[in-house]
């Protein structure tokens, strides 16, 4: 921990170590205040988003009065976005996609044509009030289904087609989105919800608390009523390897080397798929894609030959924390004054595009797959990488089951298509929008 002049702002420097320990007090924060702000817990607002959007707003109120900057060591975030994004691959074994069946393939054509109402939407707003065309995609699906990872991989595109300082407006768009994700998902889902009677809240109220409080978690929780959508226990949280065995440290060390060892195969697959070429330019994908696309294969693997041993419960518990410490961190990372300094054209078209992301998860997304409890569950977890990030989506998920009941349908869609499969629909996508502003 040091002093140092940032934007001549005297600004304390957190290193590492403080930086987690500061994450890990205010996911407690946003647990405390989400257990007694009533309309939070009934939103279903995840504890991390609470706690690291409060840190987030403590900064910039720090900053506005002139009295302190505080830099964060974010050096983390990527390898635990990687980790959790390993576990999603992990359970995505063949068995789980065919029980996915046309849902799946429904659910991912919805997703990709949100990301075209989004390109259409915004440079349709850019041109009518005056702005560079290119600047709706910036704040459309660049930026809000691809997220910062895949804004800030076609930051020299955009320059290139007239947008100056298209890096900072990326970032700048991107944090807006994953704000609001957090804090407009829930609420739709849990309006659906009771509108329709889809289910009542669960009455453990200690239960939901404790687990509305972590929102951890890649596959979602399974009880006797989400049982019946799967009927062996692959299915049911994708619990493989030591039976009803406590799960021992060294046990989860092995889990974690695996893990590990994943992540940096997909590194080197990653480099692999940036040599593709798309419409004539490198094909630009999240760095995760590459470890989960090996997880997948790892884990299917497994499954016929039993090589690995892999324990799910594990792994689960792994990319439980993984996200946790990610969500917390990048909330509190968000620089909430560059959303103040928003140019007003490009405020206007990302709330609109917050309006057309609600009334698209309404409308389409809730209504095709099936306009049940499984559909409301799938549209909060839609909009929360519609707008932000999947581990948005992931925790909106977490919280509302923990209030309501298992969603294991939604937990097998939603975070394959979310984290995999709409990142290359959406490369293609902007790369053809990108071509045609040229």
């Amino acid at each position: 921990m040091e002093f140092t002049v940032v934007e001549n702002l005297r600004t304390l420097k957190f290193d590492l170590v403080l930086t987690l320990a500061l994450a890990a007090v205010f996911l407690f924060v946003g647990g405390f205040v989400q257990g007694r702000v009533r309309i939070l817990k009934r939103a279903s607002i995840p504890a991390a988003a609470i706690g690291g959007l409060l840190f987030a707003a403590l900064v910039m109120l720090l900053r506005a009065r002139g009295t302190l900057g505080i830099a964060l060591d974010t050096s983390l975030r990527a390898p635990l976005q990687i980790a959790f994004f390993t576990t999603i691959g992990f359970g995505a074994t063949l068995k789980l996609l065919g029980a996915g069946g046309w849902r799946l393939i429904i659910f991912y054509v919805i997703a990709t044509g949100t990301a075209v109402v989004q390109n259409v939407a915004g440079v349709a707003l850019a041109v009518a009030l005056g702005a560079p065309a290119a600047l709706g995609v910036i704040c459309g699906s660049l930026t809000l289904t691809g997220g910062p990872a895949t804004g800030l991989a076609f930051t020299e595109e955009f320059e290139q087609l007239g947008v100056a300082g298209a890096g900072a407006l990326i970032i700048a768009s991107a944090t807006f989105g994953i704000f609001v994700s957090s804090l407009v998902g829930n609420p739709v889902a849990t309006a659906l919800i009771r509108r329709f009677r889809l289910a009542a809240p669960r009455e453990e109220a200690k239960r939901v608390e404790a687990e509305e409080f972590w929102a951890i978690g890649a596959t979602g929780k399974f009880d006797d009523a989400g049982a019946e959508e799967a009927s062996d226990a692959e299915a049911q949280g994708g619990r493989r390897g030591g039976g009803d065995a406590a799960l021992t440290g060294a046990e989860l060390l092995r889990n974690l080397l695996i893990l590990l060892a994943v992540m940096g195969v997909g590194a080197l697959l990653g480099m692999a798929l940036s040599k593709l070429y798309i419409a004539g330019r490198p094909l630009t994908l999240p760095a995760y894609v590459g470890a989960m696309i090996v997880a997948a294969f790892v884990r299917n693997l497994d499954d016929r030959y039993g090589w690995f041993r892999l324990d799910m419960r594990a792994l689960e518990a792994l990319g439980g924390i993984a996200l946790a410490l990610f969500l917390v961190i990048a909330l509190m990372d968000l620089k909430l004054w560059q959303l103040a300094g928003l140019a007003v054209p490009m405020l206007l078209i990302l709330a609109v595009q917050v309006v057309l992301m609600i009334i698209y998860a309404v409308l389409v997304t809730f209504v095709v797959m099936g306009r049940d409890y499984e559909a409301a569950v799938t549209t909060g977890g839609h909009i929360g990488f519609g707008l932000g990030t999947t581990p948005n989506a992931v925790a909106n998920m977490e919280a509302l089951t923990a209030r309501y009941g298992a969603a294991p349908r939604s937990f097998l869609i939603v975070p394959i298509v979310g984290a995999f499969f709409i990142d290359f629909s959406n490369a293609i996508i902007i790369t053809l929008f990108a071509n045609f502003l040229r």
